[in-house]
């Protein structure tokens, strides 16, 4: 292993100060947004404006970034990178903890995903294109944008007509984000998936530089917003963590990945999302794991040269989370001023002042140290 401790870059951080204070307590964070308002930034120890993902310059400056502050890891916090930086991982460029570029490329379509699970025998619900048969599907249906995020544009039909309009309606008018940060209606491609009744789940899993699943932790969806969870249970659930294991093992995914499932009465348990990143539920994974197993603890292991053992299902259940908003007041310079609307609000951002060290002992601080264990 090597004597210096690595440290972390995170990309598109948004909103995911959870995330980001996280890798903050235990390594030297580089938070990468080109957005200069995306709060989660401030609880990083460096913030950098990076070129759009578009942007041919991208890749180059997570490049310096990674040479200039000795990051062992590059983690995408959005699906919109993931792509890039798995093709930069399978280069060389980037040590990204990311699935292999094709991997990437279907999970990222929902429809690809579908037939790449039927390839290597995952169960999902059945789904066909707007050109296939509609009127002999069985009903009733969601139709929804292959690429969709955040539950935008799904909508429930009960018979082909209504599948026919609702198309029509979603491909010619769903927005899609364009340069300058300005959206327009432009058509986009969608599917049409059976829809499934049932409760609904996500399986939070990590996977190592191999592809091995390293744990697969399952949590209820008891509410949702925008597609991302704010309440929910952490379960000790035997199918859905070998289904999480499977899924992982079967399409070697490196890094974290969050798996949406329904368990149906007529299908049966299906995948249907799988996004190869931290989930919006991550604090659920964070709380349930055992002292030093958290997912940013493994993977900084990992980024340092440790073979992480997999101890797939282990963890705490039941554990009930409930997530809330805060916020930041910035100065002229859009500096957080650490001022709060309570006195003794949730902790200010992590100044740059108390960075651990990018050198030194190769152990990698325990998040325990942060956080309140039953």
């Amino acid at each position: 292993m090597s004597s210096r401790r690595p440290g972390v870059l995170l990309t598109c951080v948004g909103k995911r100060y959870d995330i980001v204070s996280c890798f903050a307590a235990i390594a030297h964070t580089v938070a990468a947004d080109p957005n200069p308002l995306a709060p989660a930034q401030y609880a990083a120890h460096v913030q950098v404006a990076v070129p759009r993902i578009e942007d041919p310059a991208y890749v180059p400056e997570l490049e310096r970034l990674c040479s200039e502050h000795g990051v062992g890891a590059v983690l995408p916090l959005t699906d919109l990178d993931i792509e890039v930086l798995a093709t930069a991982r399978a280069s060389g460029r980037l040590p990204a903890f990311v699935p292999s570029p094709e991997v990437a490329r279907a999970t990222y379509d929902k429809y690809e995903a579908h037939l790449l699970f039927g390839r290597v025998g995952l169960p999902s619900p059945p789904s066909i294109l707007p050109e296939d048969n509609l009127d002999a599907f069985v009903y009733p249906a969601v139709v929804k944008p292959r690429r969709g995020s955040g539950a935008r544009s799904i909508h429930l039909v009960r018979n082909a007509q209504e599948a026919r309009f609702l198309i029509d309606y979603v491909q010619a008018s769903s927005p899609v984000a364009v340069s300058n940060d300005v959206e327009a209606p432009v058509g986009e491609p969608v599917l049409l998936q059976r829809a499934m009744s049932g409760p609904e789940f996500s399986i939070d899993c990590l996977g190592d530089l191999d592809g091995r699943c390293i744990n697969a932790i399952p949590r209820t969806m008891i509410e949702s917003r925008g597609g991302e969870s704010v309440k929910g249970t952490v379960i000790a659930d035997p199918e859905l963590i070998e289904l999480g294991h499977s899924a992982m093992e079967a399409l070697s995914v490196c890094g974290p990945a969050t798996i949406q499932v329904f368990r149906d009465a007529d299908v049966g348990v299906a995948i249907t999302d799988f996004n190869t990143r931290f989930g919006g539920a991550f604090p659920a994974p964070t709380y349930a794991a055992f002292e030093g197993q958290t997912y940013p603890e493994l993977i900084m292991r990992m980024a340092a040269g440790e073979t992480v053992a997999p101890h797939v299902g282990q963890f705490r259940a039941p554990l009930t989370f409930t997530r809330y908003y805060w916020q930041l007041q910035l100065d002229t310079d859009l500096q957080p001023t650490g001022r709060e609307i309570v006195a003794g609000g949730p902790p200010g951002p992590t100044a740059a002042s108390s960075a651990p060290e990018a050198s030194g002992s190769a152990e990698t601080p325990s998040l325990d140290a942060t956080m309140d264990r039953p």
